[in-house]
């Protein structure tokens, strides 16, 4: 084996390490969603209660906002969020391996998806309903992980064009 065989080959093996480590990345987020969502009622107040407290520690006083709607308000911000980071893992997963579109389109899906099956999943979990208002929550976060990621591929392109 020649100097050369031996480079690509060793590049080829980086390129499949980083390919399962994105994908990976994207199986662990979704167990902590699923961790999240088999918390009972209680826990689930108790996790929402404290990011209120961590909120007002540093100085945002979101009871002060939003009142009674305060705890209502971290929960669904906290499903935008869940669901923004898993679309943005999975278009990173998929990227370079189909059209921009195309991954989009994927990542969006599968987002949607786990969002209905997680709110099935909380059907069966103490004190916790499923929401069709936390699935449409969900995919609005996965959008706008879409498109947050679209406009970074637009400067990048800007970038190499300039």
């Amino acid at each position: 084996m020649g100097i050369t065989e031996g480079v690509e080959e060793v590049k080829m093996d980086t390129k499949i390490i980083k390919k399962v480590f994105k994908y990976v990345l994207v199986i662990l987020w979704m167990m902590i969603i699923y961790k999240f969502s088999s918390d009972t009622a209680d826990i689930s107040n108790s996790k929402s209660s404290l990011v209120i407290e961590m909120l007002a520690f540093i100085g945002v006083d979101i009871n002060s906002i939003f009142g009674e709607l305060a705890m209502l308000v971290v929960r669904k911000l906290g499903h935008f969020t869940e669901y923004f980071i898993l679309c943005v893992l999975l278009i990173n997963s998929f990227y370079k391996d189909m059209t921009l579109r195309g991954n989009y389109k994927l990542s969006l899906l599968i987002s949607f998806l786990y969002a209905c099956s997680d709110e099935f999943h909380q059907l069966f979990v103490p004190g916790r309903s499923g929401q069709i208002v936390d699935v449409f929550v969900d995919t609005l976060g996965a959008l706008l992980g879409i498109f947050i990621w679209n406009i970074f591929i637009e400067r990048k392109s800007k970038k190499g064009e300039a």
